[in-house]
């Protein structure tokens, strides 16, 4: 993939829900410190049942708006308040 901008492969196992899967906008996205990995969630407070792993590219076919993001630092987080607004950065100061 000539396009592909995240350091981590597009196979690389992510964090997500129910909801951003059946097309809810990715409203969240963590990049966490301690492991590296990645998080895209609506928002909202998650429970268990609703989490679900899959591939960094799936995340991106439903929302190419997250390649934005590829940049972002171990331990930041990005919002937004709807889709197509601008991120917004932040560094994570405790655990999310």
């Amino acid at each position: 993939m000539s396009d592909w901008l995240f350091n981590d492969p597009p196979n690389v196992a992510v964090l997500t829900t129910h909801q951003v899967l059946n097309g809810e906008t990715i409203l969240y996205v963590s990049h966490d410190e301690e492991d590296g990995a990645w998080q895209f969630h609506t928002g909202e407070i998650i429970g268990e049942s609703n989490a679900k792993v899959v591939a960094l590219k799936r995340i991106v076919e439903l929302d190419h708006s997250v390649m934005q993001l590829a940049d972002l630092p171990l331990g930041w987080v990005a919002t937004r308040s709807e889709a197509g607004t601008i991120w917004q950065r932040l560094k994570c100061n405790s655990r999310l």
